[in-house]
């Protein structure tokens, strides 16, 4: 016979403002919102506001929301919370502890909050190439995922900044909407002698000056500038700027940092976000079980919210 919710709910315990904090009010942090609100759990979200992909006019690739800006996407995601006991904090959380039962969440100056399970969707920030203007053209002309932007400028020209030993594999991919490519090395390292015969034999050019700048028309990427030679026309830049943890949080909370590989700069979590520390679970784009777009950071959001509400129900279980 099945322990009721009564049974639970009678069993001594220890003394909890919530059953979970989710410390991150993106994609990721409202998708495990949403699940735990709807698994009957008191939940508080905490959000200081400007998302990674606030620059960026809108959302792709995501079902039924195509198109959809940023923000209004996110409105309507804490529009959906509203009927479930889903709180909001508005502001930035720097400081949590682990204690012996659950996790000390400290709110502004001096309130804290206590919650048996600790999510951080806190996210990473992009280290962008060290070329000029390149922040004002982040999400505008200079992106970083052909799967989100990539269709509106097909079959433009296309110039792809990567590290040498990854210009044949990025040119690969990108080729798949733009067959007018060029592989910018500002001025770093080159590309091996079978590297860049590939990217010759796929009509993919190459160029090696530094970058001096990037121009633009009427909101629109125009071209790249160089120091010495020829401007060249393109209409996007795609990079791959190095993640960096946008908190310190799961750093100080005993989080391992990936330092290697195409995880580097992410947290690692097994498949549904948890950490080494118990009860403790990262996710979205700063973990490394996670696709960093909108609808990977849904997805993953929606899978560890089912994994903490499991964990939970366990331990409910036990305890009585």
């Amino acid at each position: 016979m099945g322990t009721s919710r009564e049974a639970i709910a009678q069993a001594p315990q220890a003394k909890f403002d919530y059953d979970v904090v989710i410390v991150g009010g993106g994609p990721a942090g409202l998708s495990a919102a949403l699940v735990l609100g709807r698994s009957c759990r008191k939940v508080l979200v905490c959000d200081a506001g400007k998302p990674r992909n606030h620059t960026s006019a809108a959302v792709h690739a995501f079902f039924s929301r195509d198109g959809i800006s940023p923000a209004e996407l996110l409105k309507i995601g804490r529009e959906q919370l509203e009927p479930y006991a889903v709180e909001w904090h508005d502001g930035r959380v720097d400081e949590a502890e682990k204690v012996e039962t659950g996790f000390k969440v400290t709110l502004g100056k001096d309130k804290v909050v206590v919650a048996r399970k600790l999510v951080l969707a806190t996210g990473v920030t992009d280290k962008l190439p060290d070329i000029p203007g390149i922040r004002d053209w982040w999400g505008i002309g200079v992106l970083h995922c052909a799967f989100c932007h990539g269709w509106e400028v097909r079959d433009e020209p296309w110039a792809c900044i990567a590290p040498a030993e990854q210009a044949v594999e990025w040119a690969t991919l990108l080729s798949g909407w733009s067959k007018s490519l060029t592989y910018l090395t500002n001025g770093g390292p080159r590309p091996t002698a079978d590297q860049l015969k590939w990217l010759k034999d796929h009509r993919v050019a190459v160029r090696e000056e530094k970058i001096a700048g990037l121009d633009g028309k009427e909101g629109k990427l125009t071209g790249v500038t160089f120091d010495g030679g020829q401007p060249l026309g393109v209409r996007a830049v795609f990079v791959l700027p190095e993640s960096v943890q946008r908190s310190d949080l799961p750093k100080k909370l005993g989080c391992k940092v990936l330092t290697e590989g195409r995880q580097a700069g992410t947290i690692e979590t097994d498949a549904f976000g948890a950490t080494s520390v118990p009860g403790l679970y990262v996710i979205g784009d700063a973990s490394s079980a996670g696709m960093q777009s909108v609808p990977g950071a849904v997805s993953d959001g929606s899978m560890v919210g089912v994994a903490v509400q499991r964990a939970l129900v366990k331990e409910d279980v036990e305890r009585v």
